[in-house]
């Protein structure tokens, strides 16, 4: 049979009686015959709590330490769920990421993964053991512990089904798939069959919570298929329904996929917008601004820089709501190399986006994207575009309003047959 790689979420890891039911879950896929490798995350809330933990010693807290500190929750998960699998008969063993070994860089708190030794997870599987490996962390080169940031365990278990060579990840979480848009917004949301790596990659980075970015990067880079489904269902589900479930992230030459012109509606409220006034029009502006907020290792979304009027240009640009105060605080330091004379910000907008493949064969998306906008009465901010995406920054107050009138307009509601484009 095939080699499927598990990744289960904090919510299906929630409580020992919902460990006890993954464990069922993955008995059944082992008792028909495939190797399993199993990625958990932390129990719901446990990583929060640590990190909390952390800043009633020390705030901020150091980096390396809270790695350490947070990397806790996830080697109670794997220690649980090895010790539920063997009280049901199955042979099972759970290593943290650096037992495996998952090399990682030293960006501790957002470490990303370097290389992955499949040698004794491999021999483990060989001998029929079911192996449950940490998420979200891994080790650097120093062998100092790391994580990869929040939703890291997405990231583990599709770079852990790439380094093995998986047939199948499956991540499993309290939602049965990815949705036209988010059903608490839009209540006619459609669950979609199947998605493009390139919109799911999009949908990810714009907001969408099913997946973190970079395991959809991983698992585009390395074609790694890979499914969202449910954790919620019963674990003693026919195995072929279950198998056959969810949403599949795949490739776009793939003959059963869902042709659409936008197949999701993604959005953002964790959007900041920051405008710099009066910027002298010389080569490398955008350099001496941009640069002091990537050493401040805050990242950048959409960017305008408008035309210029005698010498004089304004520079617009954002970033993570998280992050404003830092950006603003570091381009008034700045000054004297931007030369600027004011620096307005507002950090009551949101980012709305429309994707799809289809995009690439059909016009009229932008306008028809426009038009709805207008007239609902909601003011465009900024416009950023790609070849299967447009996003839009509006006011906060819009969102909602924004999300069912766009969700409405191209028929998101309907299946794919019965849209009319």
């Amino acid at each position: 049979m095939a080699l499927i790689v598990h990744k289960y979420g904090g919510t299906s890891m929630g409580s020992t009686e919902r460990i006890k039911n993954v464990a069922r879950r993955v008995a059944k896929w082992h008792d028909a015959g495939h190797q399993i490798v199993v990625v958990p995350s932390a129990m719901s809330g446990e990583t929060n709590r640590l990190i909390a933990l952390a800043k009633e010693i020390q705030n901020p807290p150091d980096p390396r330490e809270l790695d350490m500190i947070a990397s806790t929750g996830e080697q109670v998960s794997v220690g649980l769920l090895s010790m539920a699998l063997q009280a049901i008969g199955k042979d099972a063993v759970s290593y943290a990421g650096w037992q495996v070994a998952i090399k990682t860089d030293s960006a501790f708190t957002k470490a990303r993964i370097q290389s992955i030794d499949d040698e004794k997870v491999k021999r483990d599987l060989d001998g029929g053991k079911i192996v449950i490996i940490t998420g979200f962390q891994g080790v650097d080169e120093h062998d100092n512990i790391s994580t990869l940031g929040r939703g890291g365990s997405d990231t583990s278990a599709v770079a852990i089904a790439a380094a093995l060579k998986a047939a199948e990840c499956l991540i499993y979480t309290d939602v049965d798939g990815v949705y036209t848009t988010d059903p608490r917004v839009v209540s006619e949301a459609r669950r979609l069959k199947a998605i493009t790596f390139e919109e799911m990659l999009e949908l990810a980075s714009l907001g969408s919570k099913v997946l973190q970015t970079r395991s959809v990067e991983f698992a585009g880079n390395y074609r790694v298929p890979t499914r969202v489904l449910s954790s919620l269902t019963d674990p003693d589900l026919d195995l072929e329904t279950e198998a056959n479930s969810g949403t599949l992230i795949s490739f776009e030459e793939d003959q059963h996929m869902e042709q659409a012109v936008i197949s999701g509606i993604a959005f953002n409220r964790d959007e900041a917008k920051i405008t710099v006034l009066g910027v002298p029009d010389r080569p490398g502006v955008a350099y001496h601004i941009l640069g002091p907020i990537a050493e401040a290792n805050v990242e950048v979304d959409m960017i305008i820089q408008n035309q210029s009027v005698d010498g004089k240009t304004d520079f617009t640009f954002t970033v993570s709501r998280n992050d404003y105060q830092k950006a603003l605080d570091t381009l008034h330091n700045a000054k004297d190399d931007v030369g600027h004379s004011t620096i307005v910000g507002d950090s009551k907008v949101s980012k709305i986006s429309v994707v799809g493949v289809g995009m690439r064969s059909h016009v009229g998306v932008a306008s028809k994207m426009f038009r709805v906008l207008s007239e609902e009465g909601i003011n465009i901010l900024m416009i950023s575009t790609s070849e299967i995406k447009i996003s839009v920054l509006i006011d906060e107050k819009y969102m909602e309003l924004a999300v069912r009138a766009l969700h409405k307009a191209f028929e998101l509601e309907k299946d794919v047959a019965a849209r009319v484009e």
